[in-house]
């Protein structure tokens, strides 16, 4: 998730036991609980590897986004003050990463910021669902943060989505997640295009 192992990379068991301080067990179990969160690939006489998402898999991945949280986000309540506190405060911690350049934490909260707006939604396996799909794309989620203007459109739209949730309008909400989405996925398609995120051992 932080970037350190890019979509392809091999996983060397003894490589992260030397680098953790500990004996390779714990690291096969932690490579086995990666493989069933998605993350990690496991090949017979290959060994482990980041899990990397063929053309056709992230177009899957976003066409699922697109129709569940869209659901999930029409769903949505008007937050009580103090959970749009919280979510505001979300979107204020990002911009003050986005300031230092720090891209895992911009990256970690990103992700609290939209699940803190999904979970005030009722659809909690819905929710839980959107969770499961975003794991599998979380080793490319930094690529637009990697851009000037990619950091800012997504702190403006960020704070564009808690007006709407202030004010209601679920609609707008939809429109901007769409936005925000189509956003990040041009990103990846320009990298997709190029061979950056099919072949990442030759970035």
């Amino acid at each position: 998730m932080s970037g350190d192992l890019l979509p392809g990379r091999q996983i060397r068991q003894e490589h992260m036991a030397a680098a953790f301080g500990v004996s390779r067990l714990p690291v096969r179990e932690a490579l086995r609980q990666l493989v069933a969160d998605g993350l990690v690939v496991h090949e017979h006489h290959v060994g482990f590897a980041v899990v990397r998402l063929s053309r056709a898999e992230f177009d899957q991945v976003y066409l699922m986004r697109r129709l569940l949280e869209t659901e999930v986000l029409r769903s949505l309540p008007r937050p009580a003050a103090r959970r749009l506190a919280e979510i505001e405060a979300l979107a204020e911690k990002i911009e003050h990463a986005a300031t230092a350049i720090d891209l895992p934490r911009m990256r970690a909260l990103n992700s609290q910021f939209h699940f803190a707006v999904f979970d005030l939604s009722d659809l909690k396996l819905v929710v839980g669902e959107i969770r499961r799909i975003w794991t599998w794309a979380l080793p490319y989620h930094s690529v637009s943060l990697y851009d000037d203007a990619g950091r800012a459109r997504i702190l403006e739209e960020h704070r564009e989505m808690v007006t709407a949730l202030r004010t209601g309008d679920t609609e707008r909400l939809v429109d901007l997640m769409d936005a925000h989405r189509a956003g990040s996925e041009a990103q990846l398609n320009l990298l997709l295009e190029a061979g950056a995120v099919a072949h990442p051992s030759a970035s």
